[in-house]
């Protein structure tokens, strides 16, 4: 089997749009963001995801949801940390996963579902470890919140996705 230089290319970029995800981590952590809710983040690394969702595989859009969860929770946060996001991002990546082949929502609209997927997700499993429900009162800030910065990203994503196309053979995705 002959390789033309497409498969290198994929793994190039897949790593590169890895990389630029760990950074948007680290500067995200730098970030000086407060809500009045534990825990609560912009997202900016799941840019890298949502434009792996349909720059190539699903796989290659979960190795690297995976990869940049692990790695930064090492590098920048902690073990809860870790395991919050992982949750979040499983939930998160099936909700725009399905979505995108339902076919009737555009980037920004999967992005949006994947940032308040993300935050129920995250909330359903602090309730799990914290044991009382009051911990649901955060719930409409993190609706609000999961939306415009999903909105944000979906934007931003759609606006790169234009530019990013030709390093990636088109098939089925």
């Amino acid at each position: 089997m002959r390789d033309n230089g497409k498969s290198s290319t994929r793994v190039a970029v897949g790593a590169m749009l890895l990389g630029t995800a760990l950074i948007l981590s680290w500067l995200e952590s730098l970030l000086p963001f407060f809500a009045g809710i534990p825990g609560m983040k912009l997202g900016l690394p799941n840019l890298a995801v949502v434009l792996l969702l349909y720059l190539d595989t699903r796989r290659t859009a979960a190795v690297c949801n995976i990869l940049r969860i692990v790695l930064s929770g090492l590098l920048f946060g902690s073990l809860f940390g870790i395991l919050f996001s992982l949750a979040g991002a499983f939930f998160s990546f099936v909700i725009m996963v399905s979505l995108k082949c339902i076919g009737h929502f555009g980037v920004t609209g999967v992005s949006i579902a994947g940032g308040v997927a993300h935050n129920l997700a995250q909330l359903a499993v602090a309730v799990f470890i914290v044991r009382t429900p009051g911990v649901w009162y955060y719930l409409p800030a993190l609706l609000v919140s999961g939306a415009v910065t999903g909105a944000l990203i979906g934007i931003t994503a759609a606006a790169v996705l234009p530019y990013g196309g030709k390093w990636f053979q088109k098939g089925e995705r």
